[in-house]
């Protein structure tokens, strides 16, 4: 399909970004440097693709990190619609966000700008990128011609079209896996599972081949390979915690506990202090009786989160079960102190002093939970036992 030729004074770009301080830098940049005849601006990925949908732009410039919908989610909503799957995108990152940088070469980014934006970077990444779409190159005519096969369902031509492309970027890893996919979709796993390795192996930074590798070792259930990759995966990126996760929870369940711990070790020091993460892994732990690294981080979340008393008393039950009845015990009074209404703190207290012989302290606290709850069943039945 011929593309219309995109005069960087005349286009119509979309900027979108959370911080009206950065949409009014942007527009002032875009106006100093007389590129851009239409200005449009948008303060999400939801809002900017409500806007593209209704007028699509010559180029889109997102930011990385917005509410609602990020810059990665948009970038992916737009390459998923036929309709505007073209629009050239630059990607608008901090420094800090590494993950953008490591990804760039190998997603459908056609550029990324690193804050602070300067006049210069600006003008030229999109000078760049406009002469690109206007004189592409073979490997991209290719590329396109590739995606039409495989849409009208001729996948053998596709991939004649992504080899010959090949020629002409040899080391490009994303193109490798692209050869992969196809060759899986033909059923010629063999093939694709070599295509995978190649491209993993030109590019260190490639996360996506590598998870694609992991889940293909998942579906035949080596899941010790699996585990591998995603280890390499979870280096480069965090996008894939949750498959990470749940690969982890096959592996415990299957057993090999020692490899899931090393998942789950890797995650967490990825996450930071995601708390649903860590005690959702504390969870797998325990369904499949892995104490040890269960107590190993719910110390590490008490000290994180030292008010999430329900956190505390679950790590009080953990130390019970491993028959750790002083550090229990320590964890169940800091839990009393702060919520005094708890009941059953108060009968795990009783039944930690009751099995050390201090009967006058377990009677004090059966006292306490008896004068609230006067029909209290374990309570009775443990002040019938002293």
């Amino acid at each position: 399909m011929t593309k219309d030729f995109i005069d960087p004074r005349n286009m119509t770009i979309l900027a979108v970004d959370d911080m009206k301080s950065m949409r009014l830098t942007l527009r002032k940049m875009l106006k100093h440097l007389n590129i851009g005849k239409t200005l449009k601006f948008a303060e999400n990925g939801r809002e900017g693709l409500t806007i593209l949908q209704s007028s699509p732009a010559d180029l889109v410039i997102i930011d990385w990190q917005m509410p609602l919908m990020n810059g990665t989610q948009m970038l992916e909503s737009i390459r998923n619609d036929k309709a505007l799957r073209d629009i050239p995108v630059i990607m608008v990152s901090a420094e800090s966000e590494k993950d953008i940088v490591l990804e760039v070469a190998e997603t459908e980014i056609d550029g990324y700008l690193l804050k602070p934006l300067t006049l210069d970077a600006l003008d030229k990444k999109i000078k760049t990128i406009v002469d690109r779409v206007n004189n592409p190159d073979k490997a991209t005519l290719l590329i396109n011609e590739a995606r039409d096969f495989e849409e009208s369902g001729d996948l053998e031509s596709a991939i004649e079209k992504i080899k010959h492309a090949l020629i002409f970027r040899p080391s490009a890893s994303r193109l490798l896996r692209r050869l992969g996919l196809l060759y899986a979709k033909t059923g010629k796993p063999e093939i694709a599972e070599k295509c995978l390795w190649k491209a993993a192996s030109v590019n260190p930074q490639d996360a996506n081949t590598r998870q694609i590798l992991g889940e293909m070792y998942i579906k035949k259930n080596d899941l010790e390979k699996a585990a591998q990759y995603y280890l390499e995966v979870l280096s480069l990126t965090t996008r894939f915690s949750e498959e990470a996760i749940l690969l982890g929870e096959k592996l415990m369940d299957g057993g090999r506990k020692n490899t899931a711990v090393k998942l789950f070790s890797k995650i967490i020091s990825s996450v930071k202090k995601n708390l649903v993460i860590k005690e959702r892994i504390v969870d797998i732990c325990l369904a499949c009786d892995e104490f040890e690294y269960a107590k190993e981080l719910l110390d590490i979340l008490i000290r994180e989160f030292p008010s999430k008393y329900d956190l505390v008393f679950k790590t009080g039950m953990v130390y019970v079960t491993t028959g750790d009845l002083e550090k229990a015990l320590e964890l169940f009074l800091i839990v009393d102190r702060f919520q005094t209404g708890r009941l059953d703190v108060k009968l795990e207290i009783a039944k930690i002093y009751y099995h050390h012989n201090k009967l006058y302290q377990a009677d004090e606290y059966l006292n306490r939970i008896l004068k609230k709850d006067p029909g209290n069943e374990d309570a009775l039945i443990l002040r019938r036992a002293i």
